[in-house]
């Protein structure tokens, strides 16, 4: 029978609750597990996909297609597993699969509550990971802080769940905060305290307190919090501040936290820890031989998480080229053709975030003219691409008043355009070009080199495209469109062949970059700026 694992959070939110069900995951999945994680976020909206990125950080698109929280890029990164639509769920989708039962009559003329529908609803979610018996252990992460009334439905459907499936069969960790007041050089065990009676009073009593902490904790520390909080001693778990993300697995084994959970699962641990992969990668990441500056080129850098995958797969690359990348936000809007060299000099490479809209365009093209004009290695991915295209057809082909048609609508060259199927479309929730998609390589190209075969599937999310009539002259001129779907003929990649290191692309690759499997072009862009820097 598949187990579950539910992590809920108290005190305050962001506190990492992706993070240490990810560790928790990659620690049973080293021991021979195997191990999904899901994400339960108690807003309205249906997905994330609406959602601006200083709301909710980046959206991150699985690979059937599928807008999600940023969470299940920690999930893949961690565990190397793809996830997909199941793994996250809102609110909003809850509330809109009961309507529509409702509307086709499916519940016979019965009043409909939030107790038994909603929570029925949400009890069915969180079973279908563990129903086709792929996965042994299902860990469903609880979004928002205890307390909060829109996580309500949520903890009464745990709390129902966890008497149908019995004991043993599923736990619930609780992560929550010790804060240090300073003026009293104490830590302060009564917010958990709080929180935990908080839970109780909603009928769940946690089985682990995982205690995230700046300072050590006292064994009288957690003594008390064991006695007050009606868990045992070894249950209560130290989460100190870590150098970084990656550190965590590693923290919480120091910690027994996966052997303690799979106790209460009671489930034998059938092996050692295989984790030689994840040290080899710390002991990288941590002891580099060289350094780059990247400039990461976006309109959203007040909010590093809107960026958040191109952040960890800069990580990953920077690792495995024992290279440590310093990675410097730059505000497209800041950029003009005064201010580019001064602030783009003194970099070994840029990268052109994606987004949507106008605003910082102008910026984004003043940064791709000076890369290519003096042999910065360049990156863009979606609209990053979607510039570097633009500013070709500006000032290399010199077409009058060339743009893509989400900036100008009546742009006598629309160099990048809306996909046909597209033009139609009202609804902006979950309407665009999503999910995984072919790629056909051009031999000889820098794509092909740095992927080393023929096709590759990659992420996408957008609605824009090459427009393929001005292809020939921009060929002629010599950008290259070195990737394309071969189904529809889209553009996917652009090179420019005499530039050292020049590529954009239309999907998204960092949503696939991982620990154990960094992206090869990230890889490859690092590997050039490391060039470029000596």
């Amino acid at each position: 029978m598949t187990k579950y694992i539910f992590v809920t959070g108290g005190v305050t939110s962001s506190l990492g609750k992706g993070i240490i069900a990810a560790s928790l995951a990659k620690l049973l999945q080293s021991r021979g597990f195997s191990v999904t994680i899901q994400k339960f976020d108690p807003y309205i909206n249906v997905d994330p996909g609406t959602l601006n990125p200083y709301e909710h950080g980046e959206c991150y698109v699985t690979k059937d297609g599928a807008e999600t929280d940023l969470d299940l890029g920690h999930y893949e990164r961690f565990l190397n597993v793809p996830t997909t639509q199941a793994n996250n769920v809102t609110t909003g989708r809850i509330y809109q699969t009961v309507i529509e039962k409702e509307r086709k009559g499916d519940y016979l003329g019965k009043t409909v509550q939030v107790i038994p529908h909603i929570t029925d609803e949400i009890k069915r979610r969180i079973k279908l990971l563990g129903e086709d018996d792929k996965f042994e252990i299902v860990i469903t992460e609880i979004g928002g802080t205890v307390g909060d009334i829109e996580s309500l439905p949520y903890t009464e459907a745990i709390r129902q769940l966890r008497w149908e499936l019995g004991e043993e069969n599923s736990i619930v960790l609780h992560l929550t905060l010790i804060p240090f007041l300073a003026a009293a050089k104490e830590l302060k065990t009564k917010p958990t305290q709080h929180s935990v009676k908080e839970l109780l009073s909603q009928g769940i009593q946690p089985d682990l307190l995982i205690c995230r902490t700046e300072h050590h904790l006292p064994q009288q520390v957690k003594d008390k919090l064991a006695l007050f909080c009606n868990v045992d001693k070894e249950s209560v778990i130290e989460a100190i501040d870590a150098e970084t993300i990656y550190d965590v697995p590693l923290l919480m084994l120091k910690e027994k936290l996966d052997l303690i959970a799979l106790k209460k699962l009671n489930l034998p641990s059938r092996q050692e820890p295989q984790l030689s992969e994840w040290k080899t990668f710390l002991g990288k990441l941590k002891n580099p031989l060289g350094e780059v500056n990247i400039g990461l080129v976006g309109k959203y850098n007040e909010l590093p998480d809107a960026y958040k995958s191109i952040y960890e797969s800069f990580v990953h690359a920077g690792a495995i080229n024992e290279c440590e990348v310093h990675v410097t936000a730059i505000h497209s809007e800041t950029l003009t053709a005064d201010t580019v060299h001064q602030m783009l000099g003194p970099l070994d490479g840029i990268l052109v975030a994606p987004g949507f809209g106008e605003r910082g365009i102008e910026g984004k093209i003043v940064a791709i003219q000076y890369a290519r004009e003096t042999d910065l290695p360049f990156f863009g991915i979606c609209l990053g691409m979607q510039c570097a295209v633009v500013e070709f057809a500006q000032n290399v082909l010199e077409l009058k008043g060339a743009a893509s048609s989400e900036v100008d609508p009546e742009s006598p060259n629309p160099v990048i355009d809306m996909m046909d199927e597209q033009k139609e479309i009202s609804k902006k929730g979950g309407t665009m070009r999503l999910g995984s998609y072919p790629c056909d390589l051009k031999q000889k190209s820098l794509a092909h080199t740095i992927y080393q075969t023929n096709q590759v599937d990659e992420r996408h999310r957008h609605r824009y495209e090459f427009n393929n009539q001005f292809l020939k002259s921009f060929e002629d001129a010599g950008m290259l469109a070195s990737g394309i779907n071969p189904e529809t003929g889209l553009v996917e990649m652009v090179e420019i062949p005499s530039h050292p290191w020049f590529l954009g692309v239309q999907f998204h690759p960092e949503l696939r970059s991982t620990v154990e499997q960094p992206h090869p072009i990230f890889v490859s862009f690092v590997k050039a700026c490391m060039k470029k820097h000596n």
